[in-house]
């Protein structure tokens, strides 16, 4: 599998929302949904090549998934892995 089409595979989409907003504003964090099994290297690498910018640092969330109760029983959202990438002082992401 060709290295660019991995990176497709490891992050989803980014997550805009207000908090992550300013954190692209103040400190070049940005915040991108990504495959449970994914590791740091990986998204490093993935963000990297999607973008071409310089990633210093790479967080990473787990969330598990809730149980919710419906009318036909309790179904189990699926588990999602948050990842929130610090990037060099130089480099930004446009996404509008």
């Amino acid at each position: 599998m060709p290295a660019n089409v991995a990176a497709i595979y490891i992050v989803k989409h980014p997550l805009i929302t207000e908090k992550n907003t300013d954190a692209q504003g103040e400190s070049k964090r940005y915040s991108f949904l990504v495959d449970v099994r994914a590791t740091k290297d990986e998204v490093k690498a993935a963000i990297q090549e999607l973008y071409k910018v310089r990633v210093v640092g790479v967080n990473t969330q787990v969330r598990k998934g809730k149980e919710r109760r419906m009318r036909y029983g309790v179904t189990q959202e699926p588990t999602t892995k948050k990842a929130t990438v610090r990037l060099h002082p130089d480099d930004s992401i446009e996404f509008f």
